[in-house]
């Protein structure tokens, strides 16, 4: 591919739209690293609009470079350094960033639909309408994000880490998020249908308002996390870790919580309605008297609701 850049438009900010070629990118990557260097002839990359498919980038040296709105399709920047870079509004769609340093990057209005992230760096990043349809992000990590109205509709998650993180109105619908560890993280809002979590662990963290819905969250834990007010209809939660955890008001009807651990979880006004509660742990009368259960609902002694004071039907049957 020829180069279309001009020498005068190596040490400048190039037009927006425009191809860079080879000589080019290699040009502003030296001029950029003196910048961060604060070598004399320095100049931060300021890669607005600029047109980058396809570009080999691979252990590029981007740090807190300008990179809004550029078009980045199907680059290959895994083992780059693009921590603290202005991405709003780019389009990294198809993109490799496996192993990539994204800390503290501006990815508001970004694409990065089917890019491959896996074990890429992305704490303290902000993500704001931000798609990650499609993405991989397999044992990535995510400390102290921050997701506003964000879409992560089937993507990999599975092992990441997203301690910490704020996360509001954001969809995860079939997202895959086995064994990912989620601890402290406050998820409101939130859309979580269909994901598949088995072995994740959601310790101390928030879930309110959330929609979990038909979700496989097999001995995922839960303990001391905030879940009230959020739906686990028919969701799948077999062997799952609730002790001290808050469900007041939270809609489990018709799970599946075989196994389940509860000691001195809030279950005030909690949905049971239709739930296998057979051989589950720790729940006392006054926890099941507190909650709503019917006549489809399979007790810890395996027998079936509603439950009654005095029954003894909180006692668990073995498995």
């Amino acid at each position: 591919m020829p180069d279309t850049t001009t020498e005068e438009h190596l040490t400048a900010s190039p037009p927006a739209g425009q191809r860079l070629g080879l000589a080019a990118c290699h040009r502003t990557l030296e001029l950029h690293q003196a910048w961060l260097d604060h070598r004399p002839g320095g100049l931060r990359a300021s890669l607005s609009g600029a047109i980058l498919c396809e570009a080999d980038l691979e252990k590029a040296n981007l740090e807190r470079a300008d990179l809004k709105s550029a078009n980045l399709v199907s680059a290959r920047l895994s083992g780059s350094n693009l921590s603290g870079a202005n991405l709003q509004f780019a389009n990294l769609n198809n993109a490799m960033l496996i192993e990539a340093d994204l800390s503290h990057a501006d990815l508001a209005d970004a694409k990065l639909e089917c890019a491959l992230l896996g074990a890429a760096n992305l704490s303290e990043v902000r993500f704001f309408r931000t798609s990650m349809r499609g993405a991989n992000l397999r044992k990535a990590q995510l400390l102290e994000v921050s997701m506003e109205r964000c879409d992560f509709a089937g993507a990999d998650l599975s092992e990441a880490r997203l301690l910490q993180a704020k996360v509001f109105d954001c969809s995860f619908s079939e997202t895959e998020l086995a064994g990912a560890t989620l601890y402290h993280s406050i998820f409101r809002c939130c859309k979580l249908p269909g994901i598949s979590a088995a072995g994740s662990n959601w310790g101390s963290a928030t879930l309110q308002n959330c929609q979990l819905r038909r979700a496989d969250l097999t001995s995922a834990r839960f303990e001391r996390a905030d879940l009230r007010r959020s739906s686990f209809w028919k969701a799948t939660l077999i062997g799952g870790n609730f002790q001290n955890s808050r469900l007041d008001g939270a809609d489990l009807e018709d799970a599946n919580l075989a196994g389940a651990r509860f000691h001195d979880a809030a279950t005030m006004s909690v949905n049971f309605r239709g739930a296998n509660l057979r051989g589950a742990q720790g729940l006392t009368q006054t926890q099941l008297g507190q909650s709503r259960t019917d006549r489809e609902t399979i007790l810890p002694n395996g027998s079936h609701g509603p439950f009654l004071l005095g029954s003894g039907a909180h006692r668990p049957c073995r498995l």
